[in-house]
């Protein structure tokens, strides 16, 4: 396997801390770019962070915020919207929409037995048929077995905690001041737009490589 994967965390309209994260990885028209979704929302610029991941060729997945996003769209529902949404989606061009429509929820490579994902799964279910209400936005394991978000749940344990795999998964949508390194999986939201870092995973070496927020554009 020749080329190179580059999985990128939650960038969050973060834009100016996404080229510099590409500058430093020395991206190359042979590597596959894959966004672990969140491309938009809280930072300052997330229509630029589309164009760059187009620019690209970036496989980019479903976040919770896209789906949100996407929901509102077709409902009108204001149930959807929520802190920053309402912004982005008077913004977001016709062609943003498309990009955003034809996001799938996870991507595997079969030769290192990965998969790239939103955020995660529930252990012990067969990963390919979880829906888009799970994977983009678990976080946590509640005692019934049950998918939950960290802040509703603050005693239950990480889902990548009980991931026993195969396969090895990487994953974002969870915000931690560090890389989340297990033997099955990796989280790598390292919450840039937050005042964070964002970060990038580099396949097959295993390398990280990150770059500090420029200010903190969320809390």
């Amino acid at each position: 396997m020749n080329e190179r994967i580059i999985a990128i965390g939650d960038i969050h309209g973060c834009y100016a801390e996404f080229a510099e994260l590409l500058e430093r990885v020395g991206i190359e028209r042979a590597d596959k770019l894959i966004l672990l979704g969140d491309l938009v929302n809280r930072g300052p610029d997330s229509l630029k962070v589309i164009d760059l991941a187009k620019r690209h060729q970036a496989v980019s997945l479903l976040g919770n915020h896209e789906l949100r996003l996407l929901n509102y769209r077709k409902t009108k529902d204001p149930a959807f919207l929520k802190e920053t949404d309402a912004e982005t989606f008077s913004r977001l061009r016709p062609e943003d929409w498309a990009y955003l429509e034809q996001m799938p929820l996870t991507h595997e490579v079969a030769d290192l037995q990965t998969v790239f994902v939103h955020g995660g799964f529930i252990p012990n279910e067969p990963w390919a048929r979880q829906p888009a209400q799970v994977v983009t936005r678990i976080q946590v394991i509640d005692r019934e077995g049950k998918p939950r978000k960290r802040a509703d749940c603050a005693d239950c344990p990480a889902w990548a905690d009980l991931w026993s795999g195969p396969p090895f998964v990487v994953y974002g949508h969870t915000p931690r001041p560090e890389i989340y390194k297990l033997k099955w999986s990796v989280g790598i939201d390292t919450a840039c737009v937050m005042g964070g870092y964002l970060t990038a995973y580099i396949l097959p070496e295993k390398r990280f490589i990150q770059v500090k927020a420029r200010r903190r554009y969320y809390d």
